[in-house]
């Protein structure tokens, strides 16, 4: 089995945020607001925030799926064009091709009417030229968008779902059971409601409400 993974500090941002919304849940918030000096929130959240790494191995699989796709997103960024499909190497050479080829019907048509050649071809390699100018600058920009929409938006939208998968299972099965442990929170029986979807990140008391222990500071 593998180790439970510890909170890396790149994410420590978004473990706080969390944090911060079990904080302000109906249960936590009434022992919060029962104390006007303000201690018992700043006892909790410092609790909680000692024992980061145990917290977080609550919710080891999500984090460790967040973390995967993470990894493997910024790898693709820093991987060569030439490692990848066929079509982004297509999407590359398409208007490099085109644009040389444009360049030089360019130059050998306009030296030939330069030079007073007899018939159409001067003005048909200059015409040709012209298209493949075009070609090159249309190719360019789809190549470019196809690349970005495919690179950043799809690994991208992936991050982000595990991302707020992992800061829902935080919320429910880590920070929640935590809080709820804690001698300062009255053990009051949470209702038992249904779970959000991660990308609303509510918490799920049917979840919060287990195990409710004191543990020790």
């Amino acid at each position: 089995m593998a180790d439970p993974p510890r909170l890396h500090p790149e994410d420590r941002a978004d473990f706080e945020a969390v944090l911060d919304l079990a904080l302000s849940t109906a249960d936590i918030h009434g022992a919060v607001r029962a104390d006007p000096t303000g201690r018992t929130a700043a006892h909790l959240r410092a609790h909680a925030l000692a024992h980061a790494d145990d917290i977080t191995a609550a919710a080891g699989e999500p984090y460790r799926a967040y973390r995967a796709a993470r990894t493997a997103a910024r790898q693709h960024a820093r991987r060569p064009l030439a490692t990848g499909t066929l079509l982004p190497a297509l999407a590359v050479l398409t208007p490099l091709v085109a644009a040389t080829s444009a360049g030089a019907l360019l130059l050998l048509g306009s030296l030939l009417q330069v030079a007073d050649a007899p018939g159409p071809l001067p003005g048909s390699l200059v015409a040709a030229g012209w298209t493949l100018a075009l070609v090159a600058a249309v190719t360019g920009l789809i190549g470019l968008a196809a690349l970005l929409r495919s690179a950043l938006g799809g690994r991208a939208d992936r991050v982000e779902h595990a991302r707020l998968a992992w800061r829902q299972a935080l919320l429910d099965r880590g920070i929640l059971p935590h809080l709820l442990r804690h001698p300062a929170v009255p053990h009051a029986e949470a209702g038992i409601t249904p779970c959000s979807p991660p990308d609303t990140l509510a918490p799920c008391p049917a979840r919060a409400g287990k195990d409710r222990t004191p543990c020790s500071d």
